[in-house]
């Protein structure tokens, strides 16, 4: 998955979506505890600088060294770069030891995990009754009819060059299989709902285009997503000279449970 986004490193840090605020004091307020948090597949390491202001300790792992070299630095966090195959032993080496996690977070990356490996890891590491897990992902911005149009003529054309595994977030995780037990003061573990929105211009949509997985898979296979009549259309549907700025908004999908007692 991480090649996916090799290319594209510098665009996905300028143009993804932040997330909110609201979303974070959430998932904070179903952990009895706040000491240490895990974000895998951090990236950028977005989600995890948002948990270190909640939490005492995070580390944010990820498979792409690249990803990670655009992380903020903080002093409470710490990043480490992991293989796919890295044994539940290393896990307990390098990330966090048994029992130790209060919170696990998954940003945007839930669907790319081996899930049954990924949840052995995870009752492994969470605190017994008490440790949450939050996985979240955002689904195609929403900026105003005419555009909309047009993103979704060119979604709905770029279908072949998704991974499979996107089809989880076009479904916004809700037949994912996720065997943890509702958070307190829920009766279900999701999707709840939230959303994020930013400020764009046409060329920072575009680009934010650029960043998708599948715009690098069509490149690699010779075909150019964004060819001059798509962003033609674009440009009209956008209107003026492209600078204007818009705002685009972005819904957010979270399923969140603790561990299941044995």
């Amino acid at each position: 998955m991480a090649n996916l986004f090799l290319k594209q490193a510098k665009q996905y840090v300028a143009t993804r979506p932040v997330y909110p605020p609201e979303l974070f004091d959430f998932i904070a307020s179903k952990t009895p505890r706040r000491d240490m948090a895990w974000d895998v597949g951090t990236g950028n390491g977005q989600a995890a600088a948002s948990l270190a202001t909640l939490y005492k300790a995070v580390v944010g792992t990820d498979t792409s060294a690249q990803q990670l070299a655009y992380a903020a630095r903080l002093p409470n966090v710490r990043y480490v770069h992991t293989p796919p195959d890295l044994p539940l032993e290393g896990i307990h080496a390098t990330v966090a030891a048994p029992a130790s996690v209060d919170l696990i977070t998954v940003a945007q990356a839930f669907h790319w995990l081996d899930l049954p490996r990924f949840y052995a890891q995870a009752r492994s590491v969470l605190r017994p009754s008490h440790g949450v897990l939050a996985a979240w992902c955002y689904t195609e911005p929403r900026i105003d009819s005419a555009v909309d149009a047009v993103f979704w003529r060119l979604y709905h054309g770029s279908e072949n060059y998704w991974a499979l595994n996107r089809r989880m977030v076009d479904d916004e995780y809700r037949s994912a299989d996720f065997p943890f037990d509702p958070v307190e003061g829920e009766t279900h573990t999701g999707p709840f709902e939230f959303s994020t929105q930013r400020r764009m211009d046409l060329d920072d949509y575009l680009m934010y285009i650029t960043s998708w997985s599948a715009y690098q898979t069509a490149k690699d296979k010779g075909v150019e997503l964004l060819d001059e009549a798509t962003v033609q259309e674009f440009a009209a549907a956008w209107g003026g000279d492209g600078k204007e700025v818009k705002t685009v908004t972005y819904p957010i999908f979270l399923r969140i449970g603790k561990v299941r007692p044995e």
